[in-house]
């Protein structure tokens, strides 16, 4: 766990209190949660080595810990599909970013139907709260969501899945397969061990988590720092 202690140490070092998207999802993964195959780009060059290893589709963001809501400021291309047209998104991203460290995050394009929302606050009383709910657009547009305080064990997480309005959205549905709650039981249960370990972590925001061939892939993240 050495390298996610050290990239949020660096971070408050610089006076940062948000790491970039790609770090945040360094420390998920150094958690074994799944995240999407990504690399990050500051070059053309670097863009399309990162390309050929990855492979299209591809999804192309702007990545900085000054940047958050990329998609409400243009800041993301999805279904890239070859090196022309990612070369162009490159050079488009770059040139709308103001700063902010011109790197872009080159990304598996994860395909899927139903986007979840794992999350973690600390309170002040409580500690580390995990949330769960509905992800995506409708995150903040139906507020269909559950908290539990952290440590959680298995029936903790089972049970937050029962209690949101949409738990429906877990089964098999319309041709998709149910969602494979067991990994999803750990992604929360390893969210609340990430607060708990981890106390310079004030929040955590995983989202959307699109659920892919029935598994849950942690597509977007960002972590705040105190």
């Amino acid at each position: 766990m050495g390298e996610q202690v050290k990239l949020i140490e660096d971070a408050l070092k610089e006076g940062r209190f948000q790491l970039s998207e790609y770090e945040s999802k360094q420390v998920l993964a150094s958690y074994d949660l799944p995240v999407t195959d990504e690399i990050l780009a500051k070059t053309p060059e670097e863009l399309i080595k990162a390309a050929a290893k990855i492979g299209y589709p591809l999804v192309i963001k702007a990545c900085s810990a000054d940047i958050a809501h990329k998609t409400e400021k243009g800041l993301i291309r999805v279904d890239v599909r070859n090196d022309e047209e990612a070369k162009t998104a490159f050079s488009e991203i770059v040139a709308s970013m103001n700063g902010g460290g011109k790197a872009v995050l080159v990304q598996q394009m994860i395909r899927g139907q139903r986007e979840l929302v794992i999350g973690l606050t600390r309170d002040p009383q409580f500690g580390p709260c995990v949330m769960f709910g509905l992800g995506g657009i409708f995150t903040e547009i139906l507020e269909d969501s559950v908290f539990r305080v952290a440590p959680l064990e298995k029936f903790d997480a089972m049970d937050m899945m029962q209690e949101i309005k949409a738990h429906k959205i877990l089964n098999a549905v319309r041709g998709l397969k149910a969602v494979d709650r067991e990994l999803l039981a750990e992604m929360l249960i390893t969210v609340g061990r990430i607060g708990i370990e981890n106390e310079n972590i004030k929040e955590i925001d995983i989202n959307p988590v699109i659920i892919s061939n029935g598994k849950p892939v942690a597509v977007d993240a960002l972590m705040i720092l105190e």
